[in-house]
């Protein structure tokens, strides 16, 4: 029965992140709005496996979203396809800033969350 949990999350971050790329972050030389879905998927998921580790929690909490709404918010196709993109268009600078930037805030984001909510 989790699939249906895992269908309407991945449904809901979906429809987030293309509202954010489509309405707030809408640039034609930096992916910003692929950045942002991530770093937030990122740091949505890091505060749900924290929180996850502190007891007994709902079974319905990861699939619906941890799978499921990060899962559609995040974007690892779109990432991969903007930095082709950029490497066509010979946008050596910003194909490295974009694939540092992304791959370090992911990393330190879920560090940092997982770091400072980790109960003692």
């Amino acid at each position: 029965m989790h699939w249906i949990l895992v269908f309407i999350g991945g449904g809901m971050g979906s429809m987030l992140r293309y509202f954010i790329s489509q309405q707030l972050l809408h640039s034609k030389h930096f992916p910003w709005a692929t950045l942002m879905s991530n770093v937030l998927a990122t740091a949505l998921l890091a505060l749900l496996v924290v929180y996850l580790k502190s007891g007994d929690k709902p079974s319905w909490l990861l699939p619906l979203i941890g799978v499921g709404f990060c899962g559609g918010f995040s974007t690892f196709s779109t990432f991969s396809a903007e930095n082709v993109q950029l490497f066509e268009q010979g946008q050596w600078a910003l194909l490295t800033v974009n694939i540092l930037l992304s791959l370090g805030a992911g990393f330190g984001v879920f560090l940092v969350v997982s770091r400072i909510n980790t109960p003692n």
